[in-house]
């Protein structure tokens, strides 16, 4: 009887250590996003087909200010602008001459950067569970609740407790694969970049209802 006792407590035990550290970073990206006020980075962004294979490759900066502003900045090899802030998303095409205005809280599935943004509550929208590693980053999954999401789920990936990838999967059955590097936490960042004015002579084109 001491001896099944012993055994049960042992595998209590046991079970205890393995749900805790299962759940290390789903905390981590919790006190992440508790203690990140703003962001600045460099990207690089693969957008990856239903076959697996690399079709896209584009770089930039991001940048995030929380509550609800950030901005993309791609520079290679196209340029691209996606400014958020006031409920709103801009998506600026440079050589298309070309706005798109979009309501916040249907451009996730456009942009995953709204789910750092902290205007979008993550446990009241997604399931949170861990899914994993690759060497030193630990990657965190988040599934829609709703079922006219416009992705099936995202991951975000931390290194030492840092932002350092993310990965979107649409209902397209593409992903899209963003790494970060060059991180800086809580910096002042330049209030203006977060402002769009579109430039005289492109199309706006606006999705809000």
């Amino acid at each position: 009887m001491k001896k099944t006792r012993w055994l049960v407590a042992a595998l209590l035990s046991v079970t205890s250590l393995i749900a805790a550290a299962e759940d290390v970073p789903v905390k981590q990206l919790k006190a992440f996003l508790s203690s990140t006020k703003t962001i600045t980075a460099n990207f690089k962004q693969v957008l990856i087909n239903e076959a697996g294979d690399p079709f896209q490759t584009s770089s930039g900066l991001f940048y995030l200010q929380r509550p609800g502003k950030f901005r993309w900045d791609y520079t290679k090899p196209f340029q691209q602008q996606i400014i958020s802030t006031t409920g709103k998303v801009w998506f600026y095409d440079t050589d298309l001459e070309q706005v798109t205005i979009k309501k916040l809280e249907e451009s996730v599935g456009s942009t995953p950067a709204l789910l750092l943004s902290g205007d979008v509550p993550l446990e009241d929208n997604y399931n949170i569970e861990q899914q994993g590693s690759e060497g030193d980053m630990h990657w965190v999954k988040l599934v829609p609740k709703s079922q006219d999401s416009t992705f099936k789920y995202v991951l975000i990936g931390l290194e030492k407790g840092v932002l350092s990838g993310m990965q979107l999967n649409d209902n397209f059955g593409q992903l899209t694969r963003i790494y970060f590097s060059n991180v800086k936490l809580n910096q002042v960042v330049n209030p203006d970049l977060f402002e769009f004015k579109a430039p005289s002579g492109v199309d706006v084109f606006s999705e809000e209802k």
